[in-house]
């Protein structure tokens, strides 16, 4: 009986593929390469989230000689491989396949794991000389007969599918002592064997491969004689045993089409293994050509045959005929086949069956080359119907349960596959993974573990655990795909009516900040930072780029204002250069050039609409105060105190938001001494503000933290959980080339709940509730598992990449971090103060993948106000331009707007994340398709924003003038002259 859930094949008597003509190198195929050529790195590697159809088939594999064990049991003839590895130091270690996971004895605990799996088939192979001891059918082995029927009666009864693959490398003894594959002998004796197999299992199967990767054997076996039988000729033996297996397969189609098809009505092919070859420059014709030539070589050798013509693709027929020749041969290495054979074998497979595993002249940042290779036998083979029969990952380490490395393999496999399924229109019918469990893989004997089931071999009765591969890879086949997750599902909506909408830089950054280093003072009266020295010492910065002139916003104050104003932010956040202000640190000396740049060139310049968001110290210390100490020293928390006094007293009139320190364990460089000095400095400068300023001036003020999301690498390990608890409380930030330092949660602990032992009593009372608000940086998630301390952290290989090597696009943490703030720190009102994602390479005006990063984030961001209600108050995109990126100079590129480096003139450009963001800031949100044309997405006629912008000015002019009005007239006549001058002044 057939399962239910089986594939049921209503196929004609003769059911061959159509006839194709032979192939060209570079062949048609060669489109794949040209249209993923021009694929941009953000549609190469974007997850894509998906089902497959209802038929699909999932699966696991097997083969004989690595799980089966019993080598000598119940009557079985010896293999090739039983007497191979009998040999001392042929395998790894002197392992055997002796026993492997002795599956012959655990067919009711096999199949058990196969039903928790899911899957709706298991291939497996069968051994030869289990079945025929000599190789021949005059010796049947009743017990091996016995074994199988088990194995297939227990899954077709659980409703699995078997797949047979009638050999799989373990020829009987017997027949290679009569010259093996070398000999045309086997052609009937496999046809033989065959048929037996069809007569005796094909009422329960329906889908058979005759040989499993045929150019392993023809090669590794015949060429390089790596494998056994271990000739070594590869001159010629290659090629005379492809045509050997060529015909003999094509004799095994051709038996079970004339015999067994119309009643078992099953489906046969053989299964090449495939390795995905890419031009190492995709764009260079040669290159293509070599890839291509590489695939008929490889694929060609035998699929062309079967697939196209009935014989070898032509560049192979030229190539090892031309090599023949000039080698005076009297005929090519490479056999010919007669008019009679090519019709024989042309045609002889019902599905396209392969394994894969990698790539070859791969040059791309992932190897998840599925996709294209699915693609090129969809070009090449016209589109038949597609089973990939192995596809894995072996860790060459100690086999373990939790196989991280293996998930993200999977994960980005099956995803490449299911591109290929759903937007490619590749005709793939099932998946199958390898495999089943660890087992014997050949000359690595039991180190590569392969497994989705640990098997413990030190143990006589060979227990099987499930690994975490096993758990997520049920899981993809119990959704039959990668669905999206419910929680990423898009949430359209605004955000509050009063919600902030900002954009950052920072002064050393952006700014012009020094010309002479010779001197302490430059000419406009700035003093030398800590980073003017950094950037001018050799091998420091990327490339030995400098902030020198980085943006030269010093002097384009007009340009910036009028990106903000086109940007449609409400605020803008910058930082102070506390050596302009301050050119040694100190109140000895004010720098009034300094002071008036912001004062009155810059913050005279915001339109009414804008607010600034002002940060004190954005990590450039005056280089003065670093010469005695710098943060290690203490005096430093008074000379913070006094610089922001100075800020607050010059400035606040203009400046209602604050922010004492950004990333303050990024500067930290002697932690814990360092550590103590920043947040004793911070809470300082917001005691001062709070007690004197606050009152008269209606500000807010704060630190800002950055701080990755982590996520433990295995959620169902309390030790991961722990260590992503630890990494939150505890973390670093990955600046390059910063001096590393421990990270400061203890910094947040302090500030927004209460103060760690390592502070006095006083200093503790002094510090806690220092904050208006939570300032937040936020980028990216890491994994994080249980390596020293606080936590080991790694990316997930699925995650979508950036310019920058630490941060990887990954917006559901950003939601996950926002609520995990609001239940640690007692729902405080949150600002996102930086937020972005950088890119290197060619400039491109299209920046795909910033609008990206900014529409998946800010997504997540409503969802933490409308579904978990944070106190969300205002998000920041980092930056407003391109600038200098620290210890990487300009090869980062985070800009809404491109700066041109190599003009001197500095030009900005809006990239589309610049209109795109300013979309979301004139909808407040996202407003719903569903509902219609929003007025909010529709373009702004010429001028339309600046008159409504006027307007509203002249609105509130006259409504303050009414309201000054109207206490003048109610002041008593002193009163009212004092306040007649102030309204003059006004």
């Amino acid at each position: 009986a057939v399962p239910h859930n089986s594939l049921t094949f209503d196929l004609p008597v003769s059911s061959k593929l159509p006839n194709l003509p032979a192939s060209e190198v570079p062949s048609k195929a060669k489109v794949v390469w040209h249209k993923f050529s021009s694929q941009t790195d953000f549609e190469r590697d974007m997850y894509f989230y998906g089902t497959f159809p209802e038929d699909f088939t999932w699966g696991v594999s097997s083969a004989a000689y690595q799980i089966e064990g019993g080598w000598d049991a119940d009557g079985k003839g010896p293999s090739i491989w039983d007497n191979f590895t009998h040999v001392p130091g042929n395998i790894k270690n002197n392992d055997t396949g002796d026993i492997a996971c002795d599956s012959y004895n655990k067919v009711e605990e096999d199949i058990y794991l196969l039903r928790a799996l899911g899957v709706k088939n298991y291939r497996f192979s069968l051994s030869w000389p289990r079945i025929f001891p000599n190789g021949r059918n005059n010796s049947i082995n009743s017990h091996g007969v016995d074994y199988y029927n088990r194995l297939i009666d227990g899954l077709v009864a659980n409703n699995i599918t078997p797949i047979i693959t009638l050999y799989h490398w373990d020829l009987p003894q017997a027949l290679q002592d009569i010259g093996g594959w070398e000999s045309s002998a086997l052609i009937d004796l496999f046809d033989s064997y065959a048929d037996f197999c069809f007569r005796t299992f094909g009422d329960r199967v329906k889908f058979w491969i005759t040989i499993n990767e045929p150019q392993v054997i023809a090669w590794a076996s015949y060429g390089s004689g790596e494998l056994p039988p271990n000739v070594k000729d590869p001159g010629s033996a290659p090629y005379k045993v492809a045509h050997i297996l060529l015909k003999a397969h094509a004799r095994v189609y051709h038996t079970y089409d004339d015999k067994y098809r119309a009643s078992q009505r099953g489906v046969i092919a053989l299964c090449p293994n495939i390795d995905w070859a890419e031009p190492k420059t995709p764009s260079d014709p040669k290159d293509i050509e070599a890839a291509d030539r590489y695939l008929q070589f490889l694929v060609g050798w035998f699929a062309h045959p079967v697939f196209k013509n009935g014989d070898y693709p032509e560049v192979m027929k030229w190539k090892v005929g031309n090599r023949s020749e000039l080698q005076n041969l009297p005929s090519s290495r490479l056999p010919v086949f007669t008019a009679e054979e090519r019709d024989y074998i042309r045609g002889t497979a019902d599905v396209f069956f392969f394994n894969t595993y990698t790539s070859k002249i791969e040059v791309l940042t992932k190897v998840d080359s599925s996709w294209r290779l699915l693609n090129w036998i969809k070009e090449e083979y016209g589109n038949p119907p597609i089973y990939i029969i192995e596809n894995g990952v072996g860790l060459a380490t100690k086999s373990s349960i939790d196989d991280n490395t293996r998930i993200f393999y999977y994960k980005t496999y099956i995803d490449e596959a299911l591109k290929a399924y759903k937007l490619d229109g590749v005709n793939l019918k099932g998946y199958n993974a390898w495999s089943f469990m660890d087992n014997f893989e050949w000359l690595n004997g039991y180190d590569p573990t392969f497994g989705l089931h640990q098997v413990d071999f030190d143990n006589p009765n060979r227990p099987r655990t499930p690994k975490r591969s096993a758990v997520y890879y049920a899981e993809i086949i119990r959704n039959n795909g990668i669905p999206l997750p419910k929680e990423d599902e898009f949430l359209y909506g605004e955000f509050p009516k009063n919600f902030w909408w900002s954009v950052a830089t920072a002064a050393y950054q952006v700014r012009k900040p020094r010309r002479n280093l010779k001197v302490s003072v430059d000419t406009d009266g700035k003093g030398l930072s800590i980073w003017d020295k950094f950037s001018h010492t050799p091998l420091k910065i990327s490339n030995d780029d400098t902030g020198d002139v980085a943006c030269d916003s010093y002097h384009k104050i007009e340009e910036d204002v009028e990106m903000l104003k086109s940007l449609k932010v409400s605020h803008y956040r910058f930082s102070i250069s506390w050596s302009r202000i301050l050119p040694d640190g100190t109140t000895r000396y004010i720098n009034e050039m300094g002071l008036n740049y912001y004062e009155r060139d810059w913050l005279s310049l915001f339109p009414f609409c804008l607010s600034p968001q002002v940060t004190l110290y954005h990590w450039d210390l005056p280089q003065a105060l670093q010469n005695v100490g710098g943060w290690e020293n203490d005096t430093i928390v008074q000379r913070f105190k006094e610089y922001a006094e100075l800020l607050f007293q010059r400035l606040g009139d203009k400046v209602k938001f604050w922010i004492t320190l950004n990333e303050p364990y990024n500067a930290a460089y002697s932690p814990y001494v360092v550590g103590h000095n920043l947040i004793k400095a911070h809470a300082e400068a917001w005691h001062l503000y709070n007690e004197t300023y606050r009152a008269k001036q209606g500000g807010l003020i704060s630190i800002t933290i950055n701080s990755d999301w982590a996520e433990p690498r295995n959620p169902h390990n309390q030790e991961d959980v722990e260590a992503a608890r630890r990494y939150l409380q505890v973390q670093r930030h990955p600046v390059p080339a910063l001096p590393a330092a421990p990270g400061f949660g203890f910094m947040l602990f302090s500030v927004f709940c209460c103060s760690l032992p390592e502070f006095t009593e006083s200093e503790k009372q002094r510090i806690k509730g220092t904050y208006d608000y939570f300032g937040l940086n936020h980028y990216t998630t890491v994994l994080a598992y249980n390596l020293n301390y606080p936590a080991g952290v790694m990316s997930d290989r699925s995650w979508l990449n950036s310019g920058s090597v630490w941060l990887k696009v990954t917006p559901f943490g950003f939601r996950k971090l926002l609520r995990w703030i609001k239940e640690e720190y007692n729902d405080p009102p949150i600002y996102v103060t930086e937020n972005g994602v950088s890119e290197r390479g060619a400039f491109n005006l299209n920046d795909t993948w910033r609008t990206h990063y900014h529409r998946s984030y800010i997504n997540e961001a409503l969802k933490a106000v409308v579904l978990d209600g944070v106190d969300l108050r205002g998000y920041t995109a980092w930056s407003l331009m391109d600038n200098f990126e620290w210890a990487v100079g300009f090869d980062e590129r985070f800009g809404l707007y491109h700066v041109n480096f190599t003009d001197p003139n500095l030009p900005r450009r809006p990239k589309a994340s610049a209109r795109f963001y300013s979309q979301i800031i004139n909808c407040n949100g996202f407003p719903d398709p569903a509902t219609g044309s929003h007025p909010c997405l529709e373009p702004e006629p010429e001028g339309k924003r600046s008159l409504y912008v006027h307007f509203a000015l002249c609105v509130v002019v006259v409504l303050v003038l009414a309201l000054l009005a109207y206490k003048y007239g109610k002041l008593s006549k002193r009163s009212r002259k004092r306040k007649h001058m102030e309204l003059h002044k006004l």
